[in-house]
């Protein structure tokens, strides 16, 4: 079996971020490979530096040293026009605090990525339409961010991420306010989405439900990977 193409490349990786006259290490020397294909979990203790990587990696931050390579292609040294074109066409992101725009409604919220990337509306909205049945939200398509509860709107959040079929998908505790049984629908989603062989999930978590869902799982603290495990059990 052919081995699997390096989808992230992190290569010392510094990110250090300047609060008046102090400094904040927030990552410190990281390197992390990931394959395509493979669903890897960031785990480790608030304030360790997960979400900063996951920040880095999707294109949202950039570091203070060190490289990071996308599919190839290092983000760093694009033009702001290139890499939010990139990004648009790459990466779909789950964001903790959902991030919905509050005036649109499920589906059009979960259309945007279709829209941004030049689909009709009208043919945006039915994918949209499609996707959230699928997470168990087909009858609440025409509901307004605030009457969903938090779980539903974590999942109109993850809707949203899937539906323009990103190469990375980044999910920051997707699984947070949801119910076990919830939660797990969720990850085999989620799952079934990175068995394809062209994409990759990166997802950090505090949520130990989940961990058997992962690939690959690696341990943060104080702003470095102490442990890379292939199960929980390594951990």
């Amino acid at each position: 079996m052919n081995a699997k193409a390096i989808a992230i490349r992190c290569q010392n990786l510094v990110k250090i971020y300047e609060t008046g006259d102090q400094q904040v290490v927030a990552l410190n020397g990281v390197n992390l490979d990931i394959a395509t294909g493979e669903l890897m979990m960031l785990v480790g203790p608030s304030g360790c530096g997960k979400t900063t990587l996951i920040s880095i990696i999707a294109g949202i931050l950039d570091q203070t040293s060190g490289d990071c390579e996308l599919f190839g292609e290092n983000l760093l040294t694009l033009r702001s026009k290139d890499k939010l074109h990139f990004r648009a066409e790459n990466i779909g992101f789950v964001f903790q605090a959902y991030n919905l725009l509050p005036s649109l409604t499920a589906a059009e919220n979960v259309s945007v990525p279709l829209i941004i990337n030049g689909v009709k509306r009208a043919e945006a909205e039915r994918q949209a339409v499609t996707i959230l049945d699928k997470v168990g939200l087909g009858a609440r398509t025409t509901s307004l961010p605030a009457e969903l509860s938090g779980g539903q709107q974590q999942r109109v959040a993850i809707a949203r991420a899937l539906i323009h079929n990103p190469r990375l998908i980044v999910c920051d505790e997707p699984t947070s306010a949801l119910d076990h049984e919830t939660g797990q629908n969720v990850m085999n989603l989620l799952k079934s989405v990175a068995l394809d062989q062209e994409r990759v999930l990166v997802i950090v978590t505090h949520d130990a439900r989940i961990f058997n869902f992962a690939d690959h799982i690696a341990e943060m603290d104080d702003g470095h990977i102490v442990k890379v495990a292939n199960s929980a059990a390594e951990l």
